[in-house]
Parts: structure tokens; sequence; C-alpha cells
């Protein structure tokens, strides 16, 4: 049986990435501040004064460093980061060597599924659409004939309702229940 490279001290690839991501970033980050940046910033000061604060400020930044460093391995010692990314990369590598574990995604076959069912969504989305346009069609042309129709025609109705009213009122006249109107 092969061993890890955490029993063989040889940190696997993705032990060695994250310690070099750790230390690239604390680097940039406590490299910010160019010697130009801070003689800037302690103008005030004499020209020999600025260099002992450069100084001193360089073996802080020197110290700082190498102590997030330690910090940073301590930790990952203490909670066995490196076996369990030792252990993940073995895990990776089995997975990726077994041709029966097929959980591997296809981002083009995803990629046309997603485009077919937003395909159909937009068909969807039209037919509404056109469904809507034709009934606001059909409202506007009923709401034209309405405001083409002579006035007469209007009042025509209520005179033809007017003379049911009083056939019905006649024809019922002698009988004692008369309908409701």
């Amino acid at each position: 049986m092969e061993k890890s490279g955490h029993e063989t001290g040889i940190p696997g690839c993705r032990q060695s990435d994250l310690r070099k991501s750790f230390k690239s970033a604390v680097r940039s980050l406590l490299s910010a501040c160019s010697k130009q940046d801070f003689l800037d910033i302690f103008s005030k000061f004499s020209g020999a004064e600025q260099k002992l604060l450069y100084r001193l400020y360089t073996q802080v930044i020197v110290n700082l460093h190498q102590t997030l460093e330690d910090e940073f391995d301590a930790q990952c010692q203490e909670f066995q980061v490196g076996p369990i990314l030792d252990k993940v990369e073995q895990l990776v590598e089995e997975q990726s060597l077994d041709p029966l574990f097929s959980d591997k995604t296809n981002v083009m076959d995803i990629a046309y599924d997603l485009t077919i069912a937003k395909k159909s969504e937009i068909q969807k989305l039209t037919g509404l659409l056109q469904r809507a346009e034709e009934q606001n069609r059909q409202m506007e042309a009923r709401i034209s004939l309405l405001r083409r129709q002579p006035q007469h025609e209007v009042s025509g109705t209520a005179n033809a309702i007017e003379k049911l009213k009083t056939g019905i009122s006649v024809y019922f006249e002698g009988n004692d229940k008369l309908p409701q109107i």
C-alpha cells in the first residue's frame, strides 16, 4: 500500500497549494506599502529618522510574516489539515481513475438542456402574449363599434324596453297578480 504524502513527509499537491497560497497572500498583504509610500507618510521626519523608522518597519514586517507562517503551520498541524487534504487528494484520484464512477457532468449537455428549456419557455410566453394581444384587438374593436354606434340606436333600445314594459302591463291589467317590472 502506498503511503500518503503526509506520512512520508512530502506534502500532497493540495497541501502544497494551500501553503503557497497562504504565503503569497501574507506576502502581498504585508508588502503592500512601498518604501516610497512609507517615506511619504513620514515626510515630516528627517532623513535619518525616516531610515531608522523604515528599518524598524521592515523588521516588524519580517517578524510578523514569520509569526503568521509559523502560526498557520501550527494550526494546520493541530487540525490535521495535511492528512485531510492528502485523503481528499487520494479520493479524487481514485474517482478519476475509476471508469465506473460516472458522476462527471458535461457542461455542453447542461448548456444544451438549459437552452432547450429556455426556448420552450420563450415559446410558451410568446403564445400567451399573442393571445393577450388578440384579446386586446377584439376589445378595441368592440369599443370602436360601440363608439361608432349612433346615439339614436341607444335611445331606440331604451324606447323598445319601455314599450315592452307597457305591453306587459296592459296584458296583465285585468289579472290580480301583475309581474314585478
